[in-house]
């Protein structure tokens, strides 16, 4: 298994973005400044060699990965490779409601209202656990459900045979996602109570299983 780095850059922006509503497995077109946030991003790693690209197959994914590999210069990718395992956590009930009102309501009962109160507390998994326990329908992921899925995906890339020692690769992720790999993986040198900025890059050194961010939210 080779030792790589991981290139995570968040989607750009989406309506549901300025709307602040919980997107998850849901989608939502990207605006135009969401488009140029890809353009931009894919400005600035125009002479970074990828020997992959992935994403998640939501549409707001898959059009800036497309974006950023149309901008490239220096690497030879025509598409990602698009997976199910690299989505947003999902929200269950939650798709598509008010961000600040839901998280309100996995959070109060706990007597923390906000997800940055979670967090501070606790972690982004309780959060996770908090909205699962909230969801009517249970249908909401826990943190257990989530990294199963997410460990998944980075299962796909590290098994990839074409992934040689020292290579890059890109995967376009998502909001929630980055902070969570950041909690998990950044050894808590990074604040993952706010949410990365759309087209922001997050680096990673992937190494089998041991993993290790080394800058988050550059922009």
């Amino acid at each position: 298994m080779s030792k790589f780095n991981l290139y995570m850059v968040r989607h750009g922006q989406t309506y549901f973005n300025i709307y602040n509503k919980l997107q998850g497995w849901s989608n939502s077109p990207l605006t135009e400044k969401g488009i140029q946030n890809a353009v931009d991003t894919g400005e600035k790693l125009k002479d970074t060699k990828f020997a992959a690209a992935y994403c998640s197959d939501t549409t707001r994914a898959e059009q800036t990965a497309q974006t950023i590999l149309d901008e490239n210069d220096a690497s030879d990718i025509d598409a990602p490779i698009t997976s199910m395992f690299f989505r947003e956590e999902f929200y269950g009930y939650f798709e598509g409601n008010d961000m600040s009102q839901a998280w309100y309501l996995a959070g109060a009962p706990h007597g923390l209202p906000t997800f940055r109160d979670i967090v501070e507390k606790y972690s982004i998994g309780k959060a996770k656990d908090y909205l699962k326990e909230a969801d009517p329908f249970h249908q909401a992921e826990n943190n257990q459900e989530y990294w199963k899925r997410l460990d998944q995906g980075f299962d796909l890339i590290k098994q990839n045979p074409e992934i040689k020692d020292g290579d890059n690769v890109l995967l376009i992720s998502h909001g929630n996602t980055l902070l969570s790999v950041v909690e998990r993986y950044g050894n808590g040198q990074f604040d993952v109570t706010e949410r990365p900025a759309n087209g922001s890059l997050t680096k990673l050194t992937v190494d089998g299983d041991d993993i290790h961010v080394v800058a988050f939210n550059q922009q």
